[in-house]
């Protein structure tokens, strides 16, 4: 999937992996859950030297720690039971390419140690080896950790925090880049309607108003998993709020009940601009009307930016 940057904070973010791109920088990217690291990453790698050569990804939070090693650094015939044939890990698949080690704040501290000395020999051994292999590969991390409260709590390696830490970038949450929602949803809604065989046009109103209020706790994994149910289940040219799920709706209408409601702010600067109207800008006489203090009007005046009414 294509990124999406509508956004000044996506676009911000855009700006800087189009300027990182073509070097070999090392690279954090952090970010929340499901807002699209991997997605970056391989925005990346495409815009870079490597684009040729393959990109590989490791899920350091989904294989259990016994295995991380193996699974990236390789291994020899009878390295452990059952390494009944020899197996080049990630780092090898990765050369001349872009590894990107994903939810890295999962490794080991003794795999971090490795790690660690890869980066700065650029050379590694497979378990039960002895053989140095040389390594050119780029190296993206990603993590929805605080990888800087991670090394306070000792849980990450403060020198290979700074060796990932070269270039560090952010992606911002989908809730603080509602600007993106509807161009996000449209490409989901083409990739997932070939997938299914469904022709459908696009959102109604009332869906893509719903998706911009919508907070997204599981950000752009979650509008996907939201876009490919309404695909399934719309009956009609167009998805509509009937197909959304419950929790958007839901949050649809809370949004448009705090729109129909005036907040108590709202009301106390409308009912100071109405008693100034009637008292035709005469500020002690109002305040007077209102209960409270000249000073104290004043103040409410600055604060609801209530222009001066001409007697």
């Amino acid at each position: 999937m294509e990124l999406v940057a509508k956004s000044p904070a996506m676009q911000e973010v855009i700006k800087l992996a189009e300027r990182v791109a073509p070097t070999d920088v090392t690279l954090l990217i952090t970010g929340e859950s499901g807002a699209g690291k991997d997605a970056l990453a391989r925005f990346i790698h495409a815009r870079s030297r490597r684009a040729a050569a393959p990109f590989v990804k490791i899920d350091c939070a989904a294989l259990p720690q016994e295995l991380i090693e193996a699974e990236l650094f390789g291994y020899e015939r009878g390295a452990f039971t059952g390494a009944i044939r020899s197996k080049p890990g990630r780092l090898e698949a990765a050369q001349n390419g872009t590894l990107v080690l994903d939810e890295v704040a999962h490794l080991s501290l003794q795999a971090q140690a490795k790690l660690l000395r890869v980066i700065e020999r650029r050379e590694f051994e497979r378990l039960g080896g002895r053989r140095r292999i040389s390594i050119d590969a780029r190296i993206i991390a990603l993590t929805n950790v605080d990888l800087d409260e991670a090394v306070k709590r000792r849980t990450f390696r403060e020198d290979l925090f700074h060796r990932l830490n070269v270039v560090r970038i952010e992606l911002p949450p989908l809730r603080e880049r509602r600007m993106d929602v509807r161009a996000l949803a449209e490409e989901i809604l083409a990739t997932v309607g070939r997938k299914h065989g469904r022709r459908i046009k696009g959102f109604s109103r009332e869906a893509i108003a719903a998706l911009e209020d919508y907070e997204f706790p599981g950000n752009v994994r979650e509008l996907m998993h939201i876009i490919e149910r309404a695909v399934i289940i719309c009956d009609g040219e167009r998805i509509d709020i009937a197909d959304l799920p419950e929790a958007v709706r839901m949050a649809a209408k809370a949004q448009r009940r705090r729109r129909a409601r005036p907040t108590l702010a709202e009301v106390e600067a409308e009912y100071i601009r109405e008693t100034l109207a009637a008292t035709r800008g005469n500020k002690s006489e109002a305040a007077r009307i209102l209960g409270i203090s000249r000073k104290n009007l004043y103040e409410k005046i600055a604060r609801y930016h209530i222009e001066s009414v001409k007697r």
